[in-house]
């Protein structure tokens, strides 16, 4: 019969056993380190004896993170990205506004004199707020939905993170942090996604600086009064066969502008009112890998283009309604969109704009894709135009831009004018979708104010001063 064993004899194979076992353990783990790092020293070390070994990841990242190439490459990444969405929206933001606008708008019309709809009622609901829905969903949503799914695989990829990389010295020059440059470069494709690509920064107070000077970024409801106003006045001044090259350098001048503007600004907050060293930014490359296509373009229709639209939509919709009420509701023999511009004009020409302009950014505030269509709408209003346009309070575009400078210039544009509306609409206040948006992410009403009014007052200064010199040098 084998004796029992004592507890001290129990307690000490326990102990063999466990020291046995946490031997080998550390060993396995020990194992493993070192064959990690093996083959890290493999890919990172050429040895004096050995031809060096090509690594794919290590010879993009020394083009794409270059001094010299980095920011070449990047710009013409970007640039591509923006002419694509430009260029490729141009179709079907076309397809959508003859399918909203000039076939369902009709139907509309027909249907509401066919079941005896009152006239204001018809123009509220129908040349009112389906027509700001319909121009809203037609301008925005081609755009986005090129834009997004560009810009997800660029970052699915692993090329953003190097767009982070190669800028995060000069945004940490301006005490800001390396990563407002992704919430900068998503701000072109809608500010309101822009300001919620600021949570990937940690620092509060760095998210607070992406959030405020996001609005320089130019989003694609600002696109199209860019390169019109471009096309119009600024290709316009040299011959036809240079009309073009003129007008895309003009809208890549305020694009760059709005990029400076972005450092100025982040660099005057980071030394006044967001006072602060800027944080560390630790940043581990990703490798490249080829992105998930379908995962991709379900990701950036639903969780963005769709989410951003609808906030869009719901805001525009009452914008309709009080551009209608405005054109149709009169005082005297003036309707009140009339005394209003009337009222704005000494101060719009003081900017170097009117009063057209000012009221269409007033009422235009939900979303800037209407700016356009209300300015020619309220050109036509004022200068009480014969044969153009739907109506008082209708919204039109037009398919040819000779036929929208007739029409600006009836209602007194310049060149000044032309020149100062590309810097307003880059400068100014956020559309109320992003004012709301920045709500919702700071929750503080000071700093929605502030990201708010602090643009809309430096629109004001930079188009006052441009508008000086110009008188100045005009008169002289």
């Amino acid at each position: 019969m084998t004796p029992k064993p004592s507890p001290d004899e129990i307690l000490s194979s326990a102990n063999a056993l466990r020291w046995e076992v946490g031997a080998n353990l550390h060993d396995s783990v020990m194992e493993a380190i070192y064959t990690d790092a093996a083959q890290i020293a493999d890919r990172a070390v050429v040895r004096s004896d050995e031809r060096p070994r090509f690594d794919l990841d290590r010879t993009i990242d020394r083009l794409v993170t270059s001094r010299w190439t980095g920011f070449p490459i990047m710009i013409l990444i970007l640039t591509v990205v923006f002419w694509l969405t430009i260029a490729g929206a141009n179709v079907p933001s076309g397809m959508i506004a003859d399918l909203l606008v000039d076939t369902f708008h009709p139907i509309l019309k027909g249907m509401a004199a066919s079941i005896g709809m009152p006239w204001w009622l018809d123009g509220l609901l129908i040349d009112g707020m389906y027509l700001a829905m319909a121009w809203v969903v037609a301008v925005m949503l081609p755009p986005m939905a090129i834009f997004f799914p560009m810009f997800t695989l660029l970052e699915d990829f692993g090329y953003l993170p190097r767009v982070a990389f190669n800028l995060d010295k000069l945004f940490k020059k301006a005490g800001a942090h390396g990563k407002q440059a992704l919430t900068m470069s998503m701000g072109y494709g809608c500010n309101a996604a822009g300001i919620i690509a600021t949570r990937v920064i940690d620092s509060p107070r760095e998210r607070l600086i992406a959030i405020i000077t996001n609005n320089f970024a130019i989003c694609n409801g600002r696109w199209p009064t860019q390169i019109l106003i471009a096309t119009i006045f600024i290709g316009s001044l040299v011959p036809a066969h240079l009309a073009g090259l003129v007008s895309a350098g003009a809208v890549v001048g305020v694009v760059l502008l709005g990029v400076i503007l972005t450092f100025v600004v982040s660099w005057g907050l980071s030394h006044t009112l967001l006072r602060g060293e800027a944080s560390a930014f630790s940043m581990e490359l990703p490798p490249y890998r080829p992105p998930s296509i379908l995962r991709t373009i379900y990701t950036s229709l639903i969780d963005r283009t769709m989410y951003v639209l609808w906030r869009a939509v719901v805001f525009a919709v009452p914008a309709g309604a009080v551009i209608w009420l405005i054109s149709n509701i009169h005082i005297g023999n003036l309707s009140l969109a009339e005394h209003i511009i009337n009222a704005l004009n000494p101060y719009g020409l003081l900017l170097g704009l009117n009063g057209v302009i000012l009221l269409a950014y007033i009422i235009a505030i939900p979303a800037n894709e209407i700016v356009i269509p209300c300015v020619l709408m309220l050109t036509v209003l004022s200068v009480k135009m014969v044969g153009a346009g739907a109506g008082a309070g209708v919204m039109f575009e037009l398919d040819s831009e000779v036929a929208t400078a007739e029409i600006l210039k009836a209602g007194g544009w310049t060149l000044l004018t032309g020149i100062n509306l590309m810097l307003f609409s880059l400068i100014h206040n956020p559309c109320s979708t992003t004012i709301y948006t920045i709500w919702k992410e700071t929750l503080s009403v000071k700093w929605t104010m502030v990201a708010s009014l602090l643009p809309l007052i430096m629109g004001f200064v930079v188009c006052f001063l441009v508008a000086q010199v110009w008188y100045l040098v005009a008169g002289g």
